[in-house]
């Protein structure tokens, strides 16, 4: 049976949820330290391919095995370009502009473009009049938050804010497409393995040939700490748990930690590199939890259940 898609999340759930969004709000902090001295796509290729070498070890110590199945490894292609190479070059390009707590919250915006592609690619995931009206508010929040270089329509930071947000679109369709493993029967440790072992395969060339990194200084031992904080707290740890709330929470439940990381990137970003955000990222913010909460139903649930008597909202479509 598929995971139901609207349903509440149980304890376990909202705790790894919680965790997940530590563990990906800290990648932002991890990514600004490393960038100071690895080149962009080298970053994004050892983070996954750190990550790699570390969960394709710990899959036999689980007691389990790799699947072998082409159309598995087809699949776990499409999940590395559309869940890592994507949405991590974008992000890491985006970081060399704009704040990291800035591009945090921009990717907050995931579950917006998730209930719009799910509307568009899916048949059980209709869009309704509230997350219709939860879209409308994210989309407010995030022009709040990129503020006069929208209408200036020019600049580099503008376009990094853009990268960010291709990343979130890019996350959204993930989180679509990742459906189908449950469906082939991949564990989610498994799953996670050969996520980031495709999506190595598909970034080591790319950081290979732009950034020729054999030519480029060593770094040093706080950027090695960011880079092994990456791959192995941010990437490897992270999409063990992603995978496997995927498999019993859902994509539109699972995505909401979105909403989570920028509190977790704001924090790391606050105390390790001094960074401050304007009041319109926010207002923004505001914006965009108010939008998620309508998209959730949570906002709307709230209001059966302070007008109306249980007997009456306990068997509505909420």
């Amino acid at each position: 049976m598929p995971p139901a898609v609207n349903r509440p999340m149980s304890g376990p759930e909202w705790a790894m949820l919680l965790g997940l969004s530590v563990l990906w709000g800290g990648s932002f902090f991890f990514t600004r330290v490393a960038l100071d001295a690895v080149a962009p796509f080298t970053l994004v290729a050892l983070r996954v391919g750190l990550a790699a070498l570390i969960l394709n070890a710990v899959v036999p110590l689980a007691g389990l095995a790799m699947p072998r199945a082409a159309r598995v490894w087809g699949a776990f292609l499409g999940m590395g370009l559309l869940n890592n190479a994507v949405p991590f070059c974008l992000i890491v390009w985006g970081q060399t502009q704009i704040a990291s707590g800035l591009a945090a919250i921009l990717n907050a915006t995931t579950p917006l473009f998730t209930v719009v592609a799910a509307h568009l690619l899916t048949a059980d995931e209709r869009m309704t009049g509230h997350r219709i009206a939860g879209v409308l508010a994210g989309l407010a929040g995030v022009a709040v938050m990129v503020g006069p270089a929208v209408l200036a329509g020019l600049g580099t930071d503008l376009l990094a804010q853009v990268a960010v947000l291709g990343a979130a679109l890019s996350y959204a369709c993930a989180g679509l497409f990742g459906r189908r493993f449950r469906r082939m029967g991949v564990p989610p440790l498994a799953t996670a393995a050969g996520q980031v072992t495709a999506s190595t395969l598909l970034l080591m060339p790319l950081a290979l040939v732009v950034d020729r990194p054999w030519t480029l200084p060593m770094p040093g031992a706080s950027a090695w700490g960011a880079i092994l904080g990456i791959a192995v707290l941010s990437t490897a740890l992270a999409y063990v748990l992603y995978f496997r709330l995927l498999a019993t929470a859902g994509a539109t439940n699972l995505l909401l930690v979105t909403f989570l990381i920028p509190v977790s990137a704001i924090l790391f970003g606050a105390v390790g590199l001094g960074e401050r955000l304007a009041p319109r990222h926010f207002v923004g913010m505001a914006l965009i939890g108010c939008g998620l909460a309508a998209i959730d139903g949570r906002l709307r649930a709230f209001g059966w259940r302070r007008h109306l008597p249980p007997e009456v909202y306990q068997g509505r479509d909420i």
